[in-house]
């Protein structure tokens, strides 16, 4: 009974919600969330008109995904840069896209379906493996233009997402992560969510709920996720929970049930398609390094832990955005074809 009347509670509190109707732009050219937030950011770090990427869209099934392009015909390797729940692509060029295209590699960062600038026929219709299924064929399309490796990076839910992608893509030749959050694991499950102490009501009630009309329902992921731990910076935390594109979006329940729930091919302890970097932020409130470990123990290809130091979830801090941008351009020289 009890139960019940907390599963009525949650269903009613969630209908008081209605899907986010933000005004999206086309371009993050027009978007002002971004341009305030690179403010936080060290000035090393920050976009003027000359240094914005390129935007377009590409057409995946009926989805217009927005993408941040940095194109360079004459680097080594692509890297493809994936936000998780609560950033976008515009914030992944900010981190990192921007910083690996000023040291000569040729970069993309993606608007996942239901975030960023990207269009979608329905928002209520997404699942988490339409995600894998879209960035796998991204590579594919781009591996199908010319024989440069290409190496994913991913923050926060995008780590994981790197490794479901090479788990089916064998064009890519590394993954980068900022966590690798498994969520078949009970603990990264109640360490990721809002409300942990109510996982054991929450979780079969979400997975009954997602099979139902109430699947399509609309939730914050601020409701759901520990959104409040997303950046050390309060500043910069203020700006992206009011950005609808990021931080402040919705997404269904029966999307958040099918992250929640995923089933790869095979366990990770079958990976063997590429080398794998942890770039662990030291702070990191949200994801601590301890979420990454059950994924990092089942690793048998080479693999490796750099700590951002003084750095948060989505890092800010100079420090771990000089020790991510050395990491990772160590990682891809090291893993270029010989």
């Amino acid at each position: 009974m009890i139960l019940k009347k907390l599963f009525i509670s949650l269903m009613v509190f969630i209908q008081s919600f209605a899907w986010a109707a933000s005004s999206k732009e086309q371009f993050y050219k027009d978007q002002e969330a971004w341009k305030k937030l690179q403010l936080r950011l060290p000035s090393g770090y920050q976009l003027d008109n000359s240094s914005q990427p390129q935007e377009y869209y590409w057409q995946w099934k009926n989805n217009q995904v927005h993408v941040d392009y940095y194109p360079n015909p004459n680097s080594k390797a692509k890297v493809i840069l994936l936000h998780g729940v609560g950033t976008n692509g515009r914030q992944m060029s900010l981190v990192l896209g921007h910083p690996l295209a000023q040291a000569g590699y040729e970069t993309m960062a993606l608007d996942l379906p239901g975030y960023g600038l990207t269009l979608y026929p329905s928002k209520s219709a997404i699942r988490y493996e339409d995600w894998i299924q879209l960035v796998s064929d991204f590579v594919n399309n781009e591996a199908k233009k010319d024989n440069r490796p290409i190496f994913l990076y991913g923050l926060s839910a995008g780590g994981m997402l790197t490794l479901h992608v090479a788990m089916q893509n064998k064009n890519i030749k590394g993954v980068i992560g900022m966590t690798f959050l498994d969520q078949e694991y009970t603990n990264v499950k109640k360490g990721t969510m809002r409300f942990s102490s109510l996982s054991f009501a929450i979780l079969p009630a979400m997975k009954i709920t997602a099979k139902t009309p109430f699947g399509s329902m609309p939730v914050p992921m601020s409701l759901v996720s520990q959104m409040s731990k997303l950046t050390n910076d309060p500043g910069a935390l203020k700006i992206m929970l009011n950005d609808k594109t990021s931080a402040g979006n919705t997404m269904s329940i029966s999307f958040l049930n099918s992250y929640m729930n995923y089933k790869p091919p095979y366990n990770i302890s079958g990976f063997t398609q590429c080398p794998v970097l942890l770039t662990q932020p030291e702070l990191d409130r949200w994801t601590p390094y301890e979420l990454s470990e059950p994924v990092l123990n089942k690793l048998t290809v080479p693999h490796k832990v750099v700590i951002l130091s003084g750095g948060g979830h989505y890092p800010v801090e100079k420090t771990a955005l000089e020790q991510l941008l050395k990491s990772s351009i160590e990682f891809i020289q090291q893993n270029l074809p010989v």
